[in-house]
């Protein structure tokens, strides 16, 4: 049974959008099967019909979505993705002290992607036919052998942060795709989450900002 979303998720509504924010461990749309309905966008539906999804977050990702509530927003908004006209932060937990060795506080994976089609959904990193894929990074914090990082995504590739910090030897702490096994077993979730989205609403044109608390 598929329930609404909780009100203390929904960070804003008017007539025109709704921005909420996604659970862990949830998927943004219906996947196939029955056992895959339940997900974000059928919850915000419960208390918003005419919601329509505009981006999506991973499964295992928390954080902030935007969805429409009419066709004229949904067209507006989907543009502003495309066009990268929205700016969005993330918070992770890496494994081991990001770059301690170089003395580095921030700095930018500059990585082609692509889909691994013998190991769906999974990503990877191809020179050769990957398309372009950044990532600007910066330390906030070092911890008990681990190092929470700020994420601000220049593009928007799948499990482009997942991956990227794979690259640079700090796998997300609970990714249960591209982390070893020792750095799964340190939480139960995937420790990624999408603290801002800032976009231009889709009538009226104002700048518009969200957070959403880092709930690790």
């Amino acid at each position: 049974m598929i329930t609404a979303i909780d009100d203390r998720d929904i960070l804003f509504a008017d007539a025109e959008i709704v921005v909420v924010n996604k659970a862990a461990d949830l998927l943004s749309v219906p996947g196939r099967g029955e056992d895959k309905q339940d997900c974000l966008w059928r919850r915000v539906q419960l208390s918003f019909p005419t919601a329509r999804i505009v981006h999506r977050l991973d499964y295992a990702t928390s954080g902030v979505m935007v969805l429409a509530l009419n066709p004229a927003s949904h067209r507006h908004l989907s543009i502003q993705f495309q066009e990268r006209k929205t700016a969005k932060t993330y918070q992770a937990i890496v494994a081991g002290l990001l770059l301690q060795e170089k003395q580095q506080t921030s700095g930018t994976v500059d990585q082609p992607m692509r889909c691994d089609w013998d190991n769906r959904p999974l990503q990877i990193i191809d020179h050769e036919q990957g398309k372009a894929a950044q990532t600007h990074w910066r330390i906030l914090e070092p911890l008990d052998n681990a190092t929470r990082v700020e994420l601000t995504p220049i593009t928007g590739r799948s499990h482009q942060l997942r991956v990227h910090m794979q690259f640079l030897g700090h796998p997300i702490l609970g990714d249960r795709f591209y982390a070893a096994p020792e750095h799964i077993a340190r939480s139960e979730r995937l420790l990624l989450h999408a603290q801002t989205l800032s976009f231009s609403h889709p009538i009226t044109g104002e700048a518009l900002s969200f957070s959403s608390k880092v709930p690790f």
